[in-house]
């Protein structure tokens, strides 16, 4: 297990050049056609156990690819020292000396654990090894086109149990990590954004990474892991909408009421917020509600998207439903209030359903 404690220089060196980072903004290196790669690899790609890879795979000018299966490919197709693999590795040094020439913003001291820091949007670079151990956070500080480009002299190595944590608009397919040497992902790490390592990359047992392993001149190591890329889009969150919910006068004291019918339009697949990879939501698509609050009832209309909504008889508080529609995510919020005669707030809001 990696250190957890922050060395002081490391927290010196962040503190004073923070402001410098989010001053002097980071500009995303091109990739190219390795975009559609999640995996790329100069020599081999070696898969142990069933990973699941969610882009094309691909090995130039190397020719070996095993281990699929049991490892599988969706959303894009495996090639073996092919044109488009060949391609993609022309694509790839070229982001790779883009990301490499970055001005820097920020300097991380050798063999500096960035673990349980928040950083905002620059270009990181440490002279020789960088080290991910606990939690980092990547903040956007609302700008969703946010660009963090961190650079590591010779090695990159994460801690078992590790997480790259993004907030406040930061987005995966924003974050960059040059490697001049090799890179290896800890075990049960859950990791963000695109790797570019000079030689190899080894993706440890059960690692979850938000973005892409590209290897120039050597192998990509697998086990049992989740690779998957992720298209850029400004996540926004609707404001709240208020929804007239009426709730009939009590009777007697202590006599529960049931509310009437309550009409919700939801929004349109996309609603402002993520949608699926290449901006697409299926045409099939329907409505269907994938979670509820006990003690009430909806319908959907299949063709409008209108919500109707009745909580049980004796029964108040807030009630929620989430409906699906496509690779959109909605959840609505009910409130309903006991022996009021007045209108109380709904709210809505949506994100991107991986």
């Amino acid at each position: 297990m990696l250190s957890r404690k922050l060395s002081t220089a490391l927290v010196a060196t962040l503190a004073l050049l923070l402001s410098a980072a989010s001053a002097n903004a980071a500009t995303a290196p091109g990739l190219g056609s390795a975009g559609t790669f999640a995996v790329l690899a100069g020599t081999t790609v070696t898969n142990t156990g069933p990973s699941v890879i969610k882009g094309d795979l691909g090995v130039s000018p190397g020719t070996a690819v095993t281990g699929f299966p049991p490892g599988t490919v969706s959303a894009g197709s495996i090639h073996s020292a092919d044109a488009v693999a060949s391609g993609a590795q022309d694509a790839l040094t070229t982001g790779y000396n883009s990301a490499a020439s970055a001005p820097t913003t920020a300097t991380v001291p050798d063999v500096g654990n960035i673990g349980g820091e928040t950083l905002v949007p620059g270009v990181y670079t440490s002279a020789s090894s960088m080290m991910v151990d606990g939690t980092v956070t990547l903040n956007g500080g609302g700008d969703p086109n946010a660009v963090w480009i961190f650079k590591a002299g010779s090695t990159l190595v994460t801690g078992s149990a590790s997480r790259v944590v993004l907030e406040d608009g930061a987005q995966p397919c924003n974050v960059y990590w040059q490697v001049g040497s090799s890179a290896t992902l800890g075990t049960g790490s859950t990791f963000v954004g695109t790797i570019m390592a000079l030689t190899s990359i080894t993706v440890t047992t059960d690692v979850t990474v938000a973005g892409r392993a590209l290897a120039r001149n050597g192998a990509v190591t697998l086990d049992s892991d989740t690779i998957a890329p992720q298209a850029c889009g400004a996540t926004v969150t609707p404001p709240p909408v208020v929804v007239p919910v009426p709730v009939t006068k009590a009777g007697a004291p202590g006599q529960p009421v049931a509310t009437p019918p309550v009409v919700v339009t939801l929004p349109a697949p996309g609603c402002g917020c993520v949608t699926a990879p290449g901006g697409t939501t299926p045409a099939a698509a329907k409505y269907v509600i994938i979670g509820q609050s006990k003690h009430c009832h909806v319908t959907i209309n299949q063709t409008t998207g209108k919500v109707t909504f009745r909580a049980d008889k004796g029964h108040y508080g807030a009630f929620t439903v989430t409906v699906q529609h496509g690779m959109t995510v909605t959840v609505v919020h009910f409130a309903v209030k006991k022996k009021v005669e007045k209108t109380v707030a709904k709210r809505m809001k949506c994100w991107m359903r991986s």
